[in-house]
């Protein structure tokens, strides 16, 4: 074999039914190279050939070999000796997964899903499961790691292969920060919001009226407000217990919106400043200011000229 680079390779194998197709597709999602049941005899060629032109650094992805009783030429020991060579021999970085599974959980999961065991054609799946059992025996026991899924759902392994196998930073899901006047309608696909109508409202200072929540005399004016600084530090210790959980359960993007009565003054600063909060935090929040340059009206805020003060 004639690899130029060496790379990270994750050997995926288990029992048929305990979550190899799951556990392939996250890693795919998390910017892994994924190909399942691969012939093993045309494993040196994957290795060997480069990415088209323009695939720019994505050369550098790890790989997910798919590998189980199915797989063209499947021999458990030939593969342990491939395998070592691989390590030895070419220098990829190489773990094996393997998924395992009780037989009357697997018989429960072919049952419900009414498909036959790929061993078992015209037999029970439970003699099907005991081959296989057989078959994978010394990929087994030659992995490095192993995920029993008897108990998980297919929520709960996709987590669990984020958590073992995370890219870091690529798998980061995409962190928007969005401010929003409510009289001017409720933001969809939202995961968390904060209504900030509870701060003092810069809108009924004529001096600060035109201004937005980007003005320094405006953010003056909002944190000025008694209950300021503790429900902005809560909403921020919030945020940095949640997000990494939101990280870890899979969510490819995530929303955090912040509104007042027009969408220019208190939630454009408040946006702002938890943005700062979460970038010194360790995330990297783009912020986003869906009304800040609509015109103040006095008819969104729900009080007319001269008028009393509205609850805003």
């Amino acid at each position: 074999m004639t690899t130029t680079t060496p790379k990270t390779i994750l050997l995926v194998s288990g029992l048929s039914g305990a979550g190899k197709t799951t556990a392939l597709k996250t890693l795919e999602d998390m910017g892994w190279e994924v190909v399942d049941n691969l012939p093993l005899v045309l494993l040196d060629r994957l290795l060997d050939t480069p990415l088209p032109a323009g695939h720019g650094g994505e050369d550098d992805r790890p790989l997910a070999l798919g590998i189980d009783a199915r797989t063209r030429g499947f021999d458990a020991n030939a593969i342990v000796q491939r395998i070592k060579a691989l390590r030895e021999r070419h220098g990829h970085d190489v773990e094996t997964l393997f998924l395992e599974c009780s037989g009357t959980e697997l018989e429960r999961r072919y049952a419900e899903t009414r498909r036959r065991h790929p061993l078992a054609q015209d037999r029970p799946a439970a003699d099907g499961i005991a081959r296989e059992r057989e078959l994978t025996e010394p990929l087994r026991r030659w992995a490095t790691q192993l995920i029993d899924t008897t108990s998980l759902t297919s929520n709960a392994l996709q987590q669990e292969m984020r958590v073992r196998f995370s890219r870091e930073r690529l798998s980061d899901p995409v962190l928007t920060l969005l401010s929003f006047g409510y009289s001017r309608g409720v933001p969809r696909n939202v995961d968390l919001m904060f209504d900030m109508r509870f701060l003092r409202n810069p809108f009924w200072d004529e001096d600060l009226r035109p201004k937005t929540g980007l003005d320094a005399d405006v953010a003056a004016y909002i944190q000025a407000d008694p209950a300021y600084e503790e429900a902005l530090g809560k909403i921020q210790d919030l945020l940095t217990t949640l997000l990494p959980r939101y990280a870890e359960a899979g969510k490819t993007y995530i929303t955090v919106a912040f509104g007042c009565t027009g969408g220019r003054h208190r939630s454009v600063h408040v946006a702002e400043h938890v943005a700062r909060y979460l970038q010194d935090a360790g995330f990297s929040p783009t912020v986003s200011h869906r009304n800040m340059e609509s015109a103040p009206q006095d008819s969104l805020e729900k009080r007319r000229p001269g008028g009393p003060k509205a609850i805003s």
